[in-house]
């Protein structure tokens, strides 16, 4: 079984991501996150945006997903946000012709339908974008888009944030939100959806620092994936060649991650793009909207900035880490559990992403150790994502931590009714040490 296949199965069973609409037999390619996987998700995004926005000359934005028309027209995704499709004649599922070229190493007129070995159609292309329809009197409805990317609510306000917040070229624009398409092969979980969601960030300069900014926020990028604990050897860059680059794209290069999904590609995937757009987007917005977007250089001359951008999918990005974190101990490390000869699991996040920082594992439910549990949870959680659970054997109890990567255990037994004292276990280390009850506080500020 690939990890891939082990870590959807812990996700499910411990709260971090459902199948959408599970119930009504779900909805192919959406899912949902649970419990521990919206703490997971919202911890990347938060460690995300702070990278971004805690440098001075990048500010935030939240643009609207629904968009006209004629944006999709000026970006060039009615024109060029297609996919090659091909249709089953036998039994009429459809594919991406790329990738079965991809996979099978063959033309696509020698290849049969990998479901049922029909004969497949001849290859058309078939546009992402969503289309939706607003209003309420049918022969009044105006055509509209769930945006099919994050970017184009950035340059569509680019004038309004410089003048706002008083900024001139460079300077960037970061934006979390969700974007639609409508993807032909979906496959490998959270990695390609119909709705996911993007971290994007615009860096607008002129056109002379381009080559060298785009040198720099790749080197930045990679390295805030080492920081949170990606082993190098599982990152690598991958330079798109001329003739395949996006249109808008001057260079391009992606971030990408072993996911390990199959052989092709020696198992890496693409997890983040770093591109240098040029002026392609403010030219073309500018030309549609009838608007003029220039700014001013230096010796008063008017000119379109260039723009390097840095994209990540955030649901990529957290199945990356789950798949990092994930680990499986044969024979188990616990020794104070009949079951310890079994495969234990750990999820050795980093602890500023764990959903969990601390459990509070009072040893019995007895009144009187609760009653130091309960105020020590209160105190804790006024400053933590706090954990209470006070079921089963305390081996039991580390392990089910351990599988959704809580940082920190602490145990209240009987003898912190005389010492005043809890032990405190680290996940990866095993080592437990006794802290005052009034010293916890300051110990998990250093540790965190």
């Amino acid at each position: 079984m690939r990890k891939i296949e082990k870590v959807i199965n812990l996700a499910k069973r411990r709260g971090f991501i459902f199948p959408s609409a599970e119930i009504y037999g779900g909805l192919a390619a959406t899912y949902d996150y649970g419990p521990l996987g919206v703490e997971l998700k919202n911890n990347i995004k938060r460690e995300w945006w702070k990278a971004m926005t805690s440098q001075r000359d990048i500010v935030g934005l939240d643009s609207a997903i629904l968009t006209p028309e004629i944006v999709w027209q000026a970006s060039g995704h009615l024109e060029n946000f297609t996919d090659p499709l091909v249709d089953c004649q036998k039994c009429k599922q459809r594919f991406r012709a790329d990738h079965l070229e991809e996979e099978s190493g063959k033309s696509i007129r020698d290849i049969a339908c990998p479901n049922c070995g029909g004969e497949l159609g001849e290859p058309r292309s078939f546009n992402l974008l969503m289309k939706t329809e607003l209003g309420v009197i049918a022969d009044q409805k105006q055509e509209a888009y769930l945006r099919g990317e994050t970017c184009q609510g950035i340059y569509l306000n680019f004038l309004n944030v410089m003048e706002s917040m008083r900024l001139k070229p460079p300077f960037g624009i970061a934006q979390v939100g969700k974007a639609f398409r409508n993807e032909i092969t979906t496959k490998n979980f959270i990695f390609r959806m119909r709705e996911f969601e993007q971290m994007e960030m615009q860096y607008f300069l002129p056109e002379a620092g381009a080559k060298l900014a785009f040198g720099q926020w790749k080197e930045q990028r990679l390295q805030w994936y080492l920081d949170l604990g990606i082993q190098a050897d599982h990152l690598r860059f991958f330079e798109h060649p001329a003739d395949k680059r996006a249109h808008y794209a001057k260079a391009a290069e992606d971030i990408e991650y072993k996911f390990d999904f199959s052989d092709d590609n020696d198992g890496f995937k693409e997890m983040e793009g770093v591109h240098n757009r040029g002026d392609w987007d403010l030219t073309r917005h500018q030309e549609y909207s009838k608007q003029k977007l220039t700014v001013k250089n230096e010796q008063n001359e008017d000119y379109l900035p260039h723009i390097i951008e840095t994209s990540a999918g955030a649901d990529r990005v957290t199945l990356a880490f789950l798949l990092e974190a994930y680990e499986e101990i044969e024979g188990g490390r616990t020794t104070t559990t009949e079951s310890a000869k079994e495969v234990e699991i750990v999820l050795r996040l980093d602890r500023r992403l764990a959903p969990i920082k601390i459990a509070i594992l009072p040893l019995s439910k007895k009144p009187e150790l609760q009653k130091i549990a309960d105020p020590l949870f209160q105190s804790l959680a006024s400053k933590y994502r706090v954990q209470y659970d006070e079921t089963g054997s305390i081996g039991k109890r580390y392990r089910r931590q351990d599988e959704i990567g809580t940082p920190y255990c602490v145990t209240i037994d009987f003898d912190s009714l005389e010492d005043k004292k809890v032990t405190v276990r680290d996940r990866d280390t095993m080592l437990q040490e006794r802290v005052g009850l009034d010293q916890l506080q300051t110990y998990f500020g250093e540790k965190f």
